[in-house]
């Protein structure tokens, strides 16, 4: 059962991609020489949140893992609130502060994780990379764009 609410709440952050496409909008920003293909994208969100749901599976496994369950929930969350945010209501600004505090909130949910368990800190590790990159695309993005009407 506990493997299966991991899945709902990944599955919920998923769909958002779903629901919110990068569109017209998105290919007439002006976007760094290190982005990603589009296509790359939902390949590495899938196999993120196979990994997230793996990694929460795990940590309710071990003891004293209550605080980085709790980390797990707020990023699950935040992860979800970025893409209406940047897609849906085109606040690249607002996007931007999402991305830095989900950022915040796994390093030390993969810090927090790795003292628990070395296995379950190299399941969530590359999550955290990709969100270095995300963030340096959002930021990239953020500055310009600076002058652009939504």
């Amino acid at each position: 059962m506990t493997l299966i609410i991991f899945l709902i709440a990944c599955g919920a952050a998923a769909s958002t991609g779903i629901m919110f496409k990068p569109g017209q909008w998105y290919e007439a920003l002006k976007k760094p020489g290190f982005t990603p293909p589009n296509w790359v994208f939902p390949l590495a969100w899938s196999i993120i949140y196979v990994l997230l749901i793996w990694a929460g599976y795990r940590l309710t496994l071990l003891p004293e893992s209550q605080t980085v369950l709790a980390l797990w929930a707020a990023q699950i969350a935040l992860n979800t609130l970025w893409t209406p945010v940047f897609f849906g209501a085109h606040r690249i600004f607002a996007a931007m502060v999402i991305l830095t505090l989900l950022w915040v909130v796994v390093a030390f949910m993969v810090v927090m994780a790795f003292q628990l368990d070395v296995i379950t800190g190299l399941i969530l590790l590359p999550y955290l990379v990709w969100l270095s990159i995300a963030a340096a695309l959002n930021f990239s993005i953020l500055v310009n764009n600076s002058g652009r009407k939504n």
